[in-house]
């Protein structure tokens, strides 16, 4: 019995992968390849266009949210929550592959980490970093304290101080993303920032920096010397 002619295809791509990465790769390529791990005995090179046609980018296909990705044709759910499974693990790397990495030498790859993990969201999340008395991110040291609406997230700076002490921190990175794209900070998050540095210098806690992210961008407070 002749095999489908996608079978060819699945063994190439997965070759390509093996001898060079992703070194070479067209984006929807790359797509067609994480659908084969989710999708085994069809042909992923049209669900693969659409997708990337529908939400432009790779990236946009990883932050696409689930109910989204199951109304593109020729994606179901297991290939859905499959390539959420992939964001998220990506996000998890990031994160681990941060801890002990002194935030002040390497700040991109903590703002990396931010973006893929809130930069995204249709609603605000306000979350916060922990560090140790040498400003490394501790291990697991990354904590969602409140999720709001579109625009708010109400964050009460006992909350983040507390969350400290249980930590036995020395240090705070906050974040919070807004999902209308513009990262610049409104009055209520300045005033919030200062809060929270009054709240912390009191138990001798240092709040090295607070990021604002979209997708794309980070508002940090520490450079833009409001810190």
């Amino acid at each position: 019995m002749e095999r489908p002619h996608y079978h060819g295809h699945r063994r190439r791509l997965r070759e390509r992968f093996l001898k060079n990465g992703l070194a070479g790769f067209a984006e929807h390529e790359v797509i067609e390849l994480l659908l084969t791990l989710a999708i085994p005995r069809s042909d992923v090179k049209q669900p693969a266009k659409a997708l990337l046609g529908r939400f432009g980018s790779l990236r946009g296909v990883l932050d696409a949210p689930l109910v989204e990705l199951r109304s593109v044709d020729g994606v179901g759910e297991a290939a859905a929550v499959g390539l959420q499974v992939v964001r998220e693990s990506a996000t998890l790397y990031l994160q681990q592959a941060s801890e002990g990495t002194e935030v002040l030498r390497d700040p991109e790859r903590l703002d990396d980490f931010w973006r893929m993990r809130i930069g995204a969201l249709g609603h605000e999340v306000f979350a916060v970093a922990y560090l140790d008395s040498a400003y490394r991110l501790l291990r697991n040291g990354v904590e969602t304290l409140q999720e709001g609406t579109i625009d708010r997230a109400a964050v009460y700076p006992r909350r983040v101080v507390e969350a400290a002490l249980r930590r036995q921190a020395a240090g705070l990175v906050l974040a919070h993303n807004h999902p209308s794209g513009n990262v610049e900070p409104s009055e209520h998050d300045k005033v919030l920032t200062r809060a929270i540095v009054l709240a912390s210098e009191t138990i001798g806690l240092r709040v090295v920096d607070h990021l604002i992210v979209s997708p794309e961008e980070t508002f940090s407070f520490r450079k833009a010397g409001l810190l």
